[in-house]
């Protein structure tokens, strides 16, 4: 019989946009900054799940302010002849009292996404819409998989620091150097496999399928999270519903960028 009460629910949100700006810069990584943004829109911001993204809104190469739209009833309108570059982000944290709102942005080689973070200095502007819903999975499995590559680890970062004290969790990531490792804060027992990209082209996950099919794993009940390219999402899920044991039910496979796109 399926156990309907581990079915992650789904929260809808009303749908706002905000005009931010840069309040903090950090770098975590050679590839990797934290942007802290703030407003005081974000008074009222909310994100239910770790699985959350926002729309993010970057102003046109040589300008300062992005082309923020306003909520209709069928969701953004944008000026007459206007549409900025948009990218989806995980907001990594948000304090509602000190109006802060934090996005990692993973620096790929060229995007307009990386290009602005580059450059961004306290001050710089970003519009940000959302999230417009979420997906709530219960913290009541027996364990947790988290499989991606360098553009999951913030959503992955989130979601461990609200995992309950007497959860597990595995951890597998795909990265291109030792430098984008980083320390998870849990209070879960959380086991992390780093795996080197090596010589492989982005995308393609070979070492990281091999890791997924040779990883020891705990044994019960699992909801399993994937994030990477988009093709490689829908073969990561096949995989570990084929060969891995996992419920279909309580896989969630999202590609967070496409092989002929850049961030």
């Amino acid at each position: 019989m399926e156990n309907t009460y581990r079915q992650p629910q789904s929260v809808r949100h009303t749908l706002k946009f905000r005009l931010l700006q840069v309040k903090y810069i950090t770098d975590i990584s050679p590839r990797m900054k934290r942007i802290t943004l703030t407003g005081e829109d974000l008074a009222d911001f909310y994100s239910a799940s770790p699985d959350d993204h926002v729309k993010v809104f970057f102003p046109k190469p040589g300008e300062k302010m992005p082309v923020v739209p306003e909520a209709g009833p069928q969701g953004p309108v944008f000026p007459e002849g206007e549409k900025p570059i948009m990218r989806d982000y995980t907001p990594r944290r948000f304090d509602n009292a000190a109006k802060e709102l934090d996005l990692e942005f993973f620096l790929h080689e060229e995007g307009p996404a990386a290009d602005w973070a580059r450059t961004a200095q306290v001050g710089s502007y970003l519009g940000v819409g959302g999230p417009r819903g979420s997906t709530v999975v219960p913290y009541d499995f027996d364990w947790y998989l988290l499989i991606g590559d360098e553009c999951a680890i913030p959503s992955f970062a989130r979601r461990l620091s609200e995992l309950p004290a007497n959860a597990e969790a595995v951890v597998i990531v795909e990265i291109g150097n030792e430098s984008e490792k980083r320390d998870f804060e849990s209070n879960a027992r959380v086991t992390t496999h780093w795996v080197l990209r090596e010589n492989n082209p982005p995308g393609t996950a070979v070492k990281l399928k091999e890791t997924v099919l040779k990883a020891t794993l705990p044994h019960g009940d699992y909801f399993c999270w994937i994030a990477t390219e988009l093709q490689t999402s829908k073969e990561l899920k096949e995989l570990v519903e084929t060969v891995r044991g996992a419920n279909s039910n309580w896989v969630k496979a999202t590609g967070y960028w496409k092989k002929s796109e850049t961030a």
